[in-house]
């Protein structure tokens, strides 16, 4: 039996967090729930203070494939390596030279966002196609693959 997967991101800003992984994959901020205009109308209407409007955010898939991803505020910095992170398919199909040159493109895009730049992982065949490591704006790991 398949299983619904949110991820789920502790972080400072949940607002700028969520903003750069919808630009990165291709989501979208979830909206409101129905009947507001706006999360700050439909928190404050919950009775949610001004100051912690941005305790919480998430994206969701446009097409509703992918998982949504969750990010919510916590009191501490992010503190070591993660020990799961995510990998955006940033070159399906491509092999070689093709591969890590759209590698490259994303890593570019990626930066002008936010992010940081990692190592790159040269391909290795048969086993590794190369990557390259990404940190978000909160310094959590991920990879172009």
């Amino acid at each position: 039996m398949a299983r619904d997967v949110q991820i789920t991101f502790d972080c400072a800003d949940p607002a700028k967090l969520a903003a750069f992984w919808a630009e990165a994959l291709g989501y979208r901020v979830q909206g409101p729930p129905e009947g507001f205009d706006s999360w700050e109308q439909a928190l404050t209407a919950m009775g949610v203070p001004p100051e912690r409007h941005n305790d919480a955010s998430a994206v969701v898939d446009l097409e509703g494939a992918g998982p949504r991803l969750f990010f919510q505020r916590v009191p501490e910095p992010k503190r070591a390596k993660n020990r799961v992170h995510l990998d955006v398919r940033a070159a399906p199909g491509l092999t070689g030279e093709a591969r890590m040159a759209a590698l490259e493109a994303a890593a570019d895009r990626l930066v002008a966002l936010g992010a940081t730049r990692g190592d790159r992982h040269e391909p290795a065949p048969p086993l590794a196609a190369g990557h390259i490591v990404m940190t978000d704006p909160e310094g959590n790991e991920f990879c172009l693959d």
